[in-house]
């Protein structure tokens, strides 16, 4: 599990559709899960599963040959945990996760200085690389520094993340910290 967190603007959709697209090309199985502090529509209101969603069903699945989506109305509930998020999730060989910045797992901070907002990765040290459109600063250790206009070496520093970093635990973001699966 990878977090990819910024700024609104800085680029992390476009770079996330990179490496999913690249790495589903190779033969991996990648989820996403993307946070949104908005309100969220899937379906039109006409349609039987919005009405009875509406009705007062607690999730509604829509099944068809090419996908599934659960929809979950939360009706004033506490919004799940990412850990109770992740649990759902059928397995895969990478999670991306794009938000939730404020748990406490490994992410990637894609930073553009010229959106005027502050980095994230000086008060985050869980920040574990940073893709930007600058160059690296002089001060900066401990973190990789990625070219956002490159995301093959950004795809690159991904592979060697994945071989060399221990596995986080789905239920990591519940206790505060991660760690290797077997710890």
């Amino acid at each position: 599990m990878l977090g990819v967190v910024g700024w609104s603007g800085s680029g992390k959709t476009s770079l996330l559709e990179h490496l999913v697209g690249r790495l589903a090309g190779q033969g991996l199985r990648v989820n996403i899960v993307k946070h949104s502090h908005h309100d969220i529509e899937l379906e039109p209101p006409r349609k039987d599963s919005a009405r009875l969603r509406m009705a007062g069903a607690a999730e509604v699945m829509i099944a068809s040959p090419y996908r599934v989506a659960i929809l979950r109305e939360l009706r004033g509930e506490v919004e799940p945990s990412l850990a109770e998020h992740l649990a759902r999730l059928a397995p895969s060989d990478l999670t991306l996760v794009e938000g939730y910045k404020w748990e406490r797992f490994p992410k990637l901070e894609v930073f553009r200085p010229l959106l005027g907002k502050p980095a994230l990765y000086p008060d985050d040290p869980d920040i574990v690389a940073v893709v930007s459109d600058v160059p690296r600063p002089d001060a900066l250790e401990g973190r990789a520094w990625l070219d956002l206009n490159d995301p093959d070496q950004v795809l690159e520093w991904l592979a060697g993340w994945m071989r060399d970093c221990p596995k986080v635990p789905a239920g990591a973001a519940d206790n505060g910290g991660y760690a290797s699966m077997g710890e």
